[in-house]
């Protein structure tokens, strides 16, 4: 048995989602109404997975880093209505593993649970459809992490990163800007040290969050490339 906390501030919606599960592998253990319940019951039960909405007025999106502090097993799968693209990188930075909708059909939410419980990511269509307007990519997320720490970039990287995030490659920069390929290089290389990022999704969610530019001129770039 799937052993599955459920976690969301709506009774109504918690009754539904019992009832999903009622004869299935899958065994509702407790029913967190606010992210202080959510945490006393992850360590008294320990579960395989909560299934949460993390958008409602009772519960924050940190309780997700506190929860895998106390429980590192624990998987989460995030149930929500509509949410922006970055709304859903930022949970999956957060510790999201997998994340729907409160539409998808009943057969979606039971496998969206299997599927993590078993160590895999499950999206709905309509999640993934959201994420890939804003051109990014769900695989690139993983192990992108911004910390608190403060960032001392120069102008001239911050130049850089914003035409990074524009969808312009090394050469079209270093043309742009009048400096050699290797230099650009170099300054690709020391940025993506500076914010803690692997590869350009990371630098393009830094741009978009820090206002530097927004995700549809990168898709605009990648669909006229």
């Amino acid at each position: 048995m799937i052993n599955l906390i459920l976690a969301d501030d709506n009774e109504l919606v918690r009754i539904g989602l019992r009832t999903i599960f009622r004869g299935t592998d899958i065994q509702v253990i407790g029913e967190a109404a606010n992210s202080e319940d959510l945490l006393s019951q992850i360590k008294a039960f320990s579960p395989d997975v909560v299934l949460i909405d993390y958008t409602g007025p009772n519960f924050k999106i940190d309780v997700i880093r506190k929860a895998l502090n106390a429980k590192s097993t624990v998987k989460f799968v995030a149930i929500t209505p509509d949410q922006s693209a970055q709304t859903i990188v930022h949970a999956l930075r957060s510790g999201v593993v997998s994340h729907i909708k409160k539409n998808c059909d009943f057969q979606e939410i039971i496998d969206s649970v299997r599927e993590t419980s078993a160590g895999n990511k499950f999206f709905c269509g309509q999640i993934l459809e959201t994420i890939q307007k804003e051109g990014i990519d769900v695989e690139e997320i993983e192990g992108v992490e911004f910390t608190c720490e403060p960032k001392v970039l120069s102008a001239r990287e911050i130049e850089i990163i914003t035409l990074i995030a524009e969808g312009m490659t090394n050469g079209e920069i270093s043309e742009k800007l009048f400096l050699s390929k290797h230099t650009v290089n170099t300054h690709r290389k020391n940025i993506m040290n500076k914010l803690g990022v692997k590869n350009t999704a990371g630098i393009v969610m830094y741009a978009v969050r820090e206002k530097f530019t927004t995700p549809n001129k990168f898709l605009f770039a990648q669909e006229g490339s």
